[in-house]
């Protein structure tokens, strides 16, 4: 049994996602020795380099932060054999992790990952879980090992998907309910009152990551799948559509009422407060939009400003 003043920690994570657990076991009886991310990347207009969310609360709370290009460089390899942590807790890292890391902290590396594995192992199971309509989604931790997210299993919280559910709402709460349960698996590690139990081997489901091709809405589809597919890709990378051979970004669309006239698919229909758009079923309503150049607005000032003919189509 370990001492019950916790365990020493690496954490490793780089998005917002990732801040509820860092700041969880900030919290905890557990001590955070250092904080893994990965490297500042530019953004913005100017393409300044910016520290990673999660890099960003390590330095505000005065704690070492690491950001190696790969984990199997020799220097972080013996960094982290120097931090000698018990456990490394990861959350949407952002890179494979090597044998020779896993193999360091006594107790491995637990990741807390945001599905009900085996479904939707890799790295966009939130995405996959709103676009295929699953009505119960959840978090996992679990032991990593060098298979994709096919370690055995700690515990799991579950929630809920809301019909109107994009991938950063669902995401959002995960990220909180996730952190509480990280903080949970690792006191039990701590206590020696947990262990991990294998997967089963049914049930298996695969997510990639989510590409900007793939968030392309494709107006043949039923009008079910298209309100899927805009809000599995909200926020990122963001929905999107052609009008008049440029790109039109697309917000979270509304079902049609029933008064609404019959549109091939992608067809376009305006309206003085109301956007329609044809898919192989039922027209959908049309949210903000976001034309190359400009920020969001809404549907029918934007269509009021392009003057809509009747006939056109979205691509």
């Amino acid at each position: 049994m370990t001492d019950a003043t916790g365990l020493r920690l690496l954490f490793a994570g780089t998005p917002e996602a990732a801040v509820p657990s860092l700041r969880a076991l900030l919290a905890s009886r557990h001590e955070v020795v250092a904080v893994l991310t990965r490297p500042d990347a530019p953004a913005g207009r100017g393409r300044r380099l910016h520290r990673s969310p999660v890099g960003a609360v390590a330095d505000d709370a005065g704690i070492p932060v690491l950001t190696p290009r790969r984990l199997s460089e020799p220097g972080f390899l013996d960094t982290l054999r120097a931090l000698a942590p018990d456990c490394a807790a990861i959350v949407a890292y952002g890179a494979l992790v090597p044998r020779a890391a896993l193999d360091v902290p006594r107790f491995g590396w637990v990741n807390l990952h945001f599905s009900l594995l085996p479904a939707w192992r890799g790295a966009a199971p939130v995405q996959a879980a709103v676009r295929h309509g699953d009505e119960i989604t959840g978090a996992a931790t679990f032991r990593l090992e060098e298979g994709l997210d096919t370690g055995p299993v700690y515990g799991v919280v579950t929630e809920a998907v809301a019909a109107t559910d994009t991938a950063g709402d669902l995401l959002g709460r995960l990220s909180v309910s996730g952190a509480a349960l990280l903080a949970a698996t690792l006191d039990g590690i701590a206590d020696g009152t947990l262990a991990p139990c294998p997967q089963p081997a049914e049930g298996v489901s695969h997510a990639p990551k989510v590409t900007v091709d793939d968030a392309r809405v494709d107006w043949a589809a039923p009008a079910v799948a298209v309100d899927r597919l805009v809000r599995a890709v909200t926020p990122e990378p963001g929905a999107w559509t052609t009008f008049r051979g440029e790109r039109l970004g697309l917000g979270a669309l509304r079902s049609a009422a029933a008064d609404t006239p019959e549109l091939k698919p992608g067809e376009l229909h305006a309206e003085k407060r109301r956007v329609l758009a044809g898919t192989a079923t039922a027209p959908v309503e049309l949210g903000e939009v976001r034309p190359v150049g400009r920020r969001p607005i809404p549907a029918a000032d934007w269509a009021r400003g392009v003057r809509i003919t009747p006939g056109e189509v979205l691509g």
